[in-house]
């Protein structure tokens, strides 16, 4: 599996000012819904009972955090870039400003779990973690992400 797979170029946003970890899983939601066709009470609402359960802040400014949707045919993401980290309770406790959301169909086994396997092998790449900090324009970061040198590097 390989990012190119899972995420749209219009599911990628550079977010200037973000207020909340709410408001972010809201804009997650909202995006989703709009590049995937997801209801967006549906993807907020699976979201923040995902994040209910444990934090999704990983570490290193890096937050995944997924859910699983009733009516999506197949596992999709969204990637924001904060211009200012905020607090997302993540697992070193430092602020987060990179966010890879990720949805699955509600009786998704296997595939979910490589999808998330492969975005964090992904994210916890310092060297692309930088490139991804480095650029705001999402066409760039969206050619980053799916680049398959990269990811399978990773």
């Amino acid at each position: 599996m390989e990012l190119a797979s899972l995420l749209k170029p219009e599911a990628v946003r550079v977010i200037g000012r973000m207020t909340s970890k709410k408001r972010l899983l809201q804009e997650l939601g909202e995006t989703a819904a709009a590049c995937y066709g997801l209801c967006p009470k549906d993807a907020i609402d699976a979201l923040q009972d995902r994040e209910g359960i444990g934090p999704t802040g990983v570490g290193g400014g890096v937050a995944l955090p997924h859910a699983r949707i009733k009516g999506l045919d197949h596992v999709a993401g969204v990637f924001l870039r904060l211009e200012k980290p905020i607090d997302f309770e993540a697992v070193d406790r430092q602020p987060v400003d990179l966010v890879f959301g990720l949805f699955a169909p509600e009786d998704e086994g296997v595939g979910h779990l490589k999808a998330l396997a492969v975005v964090s092998r992904a994210m916890r790449d310092a060297a692309v973690c930088a490139k991804l900090r480095a650029n705001d324009m999402p066409m760039t970061l969206h050619a980053l992400l799916t680049d398959t040198q990269i990811t399978k590097a990773a």
